[in-house]
């Protein structure tokens, strides 16, 4: 690392004013100050300073999806080899290879448009390159369907790092998650690509890999196997696991478990939020078993569909969720709750949790002003009645 330090100082120069590159200074104070920690100090006013920045936190959050990813690569195989009857016969990586190398494309498409617009969008305004695409640009891959084609997810690329976060100023001041601007704009400008049977399995051999199927194959996921009325056909122990058909990253409980740990254990995420997501779910999921509105358990409509994966890496978004401590339970219950109340109540849509997350975004802003204001009023009246 000592000696890519001293190449950047090197090279320096020739980015700062009157320097030949000088164009191009937001695209090296970004790659540097995504590798090192900035040499620049406030010099005026009083500054907290600190070990860690929003690079680092966003580096964090992408190590805790990294298990989701690589079991998300590992299920795509599965599900194809499963498919095609030759699940027995096939070896570990011939599956993980087939995953990853359908995974991968998705990744790359995703990371080189959503920079290239934050790139060329810094260098527009003069300023420096934002990192919060680091982490969208990895979630937006993980919550769609593998068959979904590379040019409509550059689309939703970049409608959502323009119209979610580029035209509210940037990192922290975008009202709504940008991975969940993609996925709406997926599902209401392509719905055919996002739902049905037909889109959950990967159905072509890659490199000579996995299988090509049937284009009369289809599979439904659990959830649509309940909005239809039609028995679950997994185990609980293939929901947890998540060898289920499902998008690319939410499938499996343990992976995006181990996510929250991390998440939790370094501090970046909110357990209030995480926690009042699940049980905002649990009540309503045993308010609808309980009058007969669904025919499956409360606990079973947290292990389903995206229910887990939005609870742990969308939900809690520091940016787009409740910030006051109270706001974050109601924020979080509210989530939760309408989650299922979709997946229950619209048939057309069994999967609620990225709409759910959608209008607690909306919402986050009125609910911590609602909470402010009580506190503001409370204060208040015990300073009437101490006087």
């Amino acid at each position: 690392m000592n000696a890519i330090k001293k190449y950047f100082d090197k090279i320096r120069p020739n980015f700062e004013e009157g320097g030949k590159l000088h164009a191009l200074r937001s695209v090296y104070e970004g790659f540097e100050s995504f590798l090192f920690v900035p040499n620049a100090t406030s010099t005026s006013g009083a500054s907290i300073h600190d070990s860690i920045d929003s690079k680092r936190i966003m580096s964090f959050v992408v190590i805790a999806l990294i298990p989701a990813l690589l079991f998300g690569m590992y299920n795509v195989g599965y599900q194809n080899y499963l498919a095609a009857g030759k699940l027995a016969t096939a070896s570990f990586w011939s599956i993980f290879g087939f995953g990853f190398l359908a995974v991968l494309p998705k990744i790359l498409v995703s990371y080189i448009v959503g920079l290239g617009i934050e790139f060329a969008w810094a260098q527009w305004k003069g300023e420096e390159i934002q990192e919060g695409y680091l982490v969208s640009g990895i979630i937006i891959p993980l919550i769609i369907p593998v068959t979904t084609p590379l040019w409509i997810l550059a689309l939703a690329c970049a409608f959502a790092v323009i119209f979610c976060k580029e035209i509210f100023g940037g990192t922290g001041m975008n009202i709504f998650n940008v991975a969940v601007g993609a996925r709406m704009f997926l599902f209401f400008s392509y719905p055919s690509k996002m739902t049905g049977d037909a889109v959950w399995v990967a159905s072509h051999s890659i490199f000579g890999l996995g299988n090509t199927l049937p284009d009369t194959f289809t599979t439904a996921t659990p959830l649509a196997h309940v909005a239809q009325g039609t028995p679950l056909d997994a185990s609980v122990c293939d929901m947890v696991t998540g060898f289920i058909p499902g998008c690319i990253g939410e499938t499996s409980v343990i992976a995006i478990a181990i996510g929250a740990v991390i998440l939790l254990w370094t501090g970046i995420a909110s357990w209030k939020t995480m926690l009042s997501v699940f049980v905002g779910g649990s009540v309503m999921g045993a308010i609808f078993h309980a009058t007969g509105a669904s025919s499956i358990e409360w606990w079973e409509q947290l292990i389903l569909g995206g229910f887990c994966f939005g609870s742990v890496f969308m939900a809690t978004d520091p940016v787009t969720s409740a910030r006051t401590e109270t706001g974050k339970w109601i924020y979080g219950f509210i989530v939760g709750a309408m989650a299922i109340i979709v997946r229950v109540k619209n048939q057309g849509y069994p999967e609620g949790m990225m709409l759910a997350i959608f209008f607690g975004n909306m919402i986050a802003p009125l609910i911590d002003y609602c909470v402010v204001e009580c506190n503001i009023s409370k204060r208040a009246k015990r300073s009437k009645v101490s006087e």
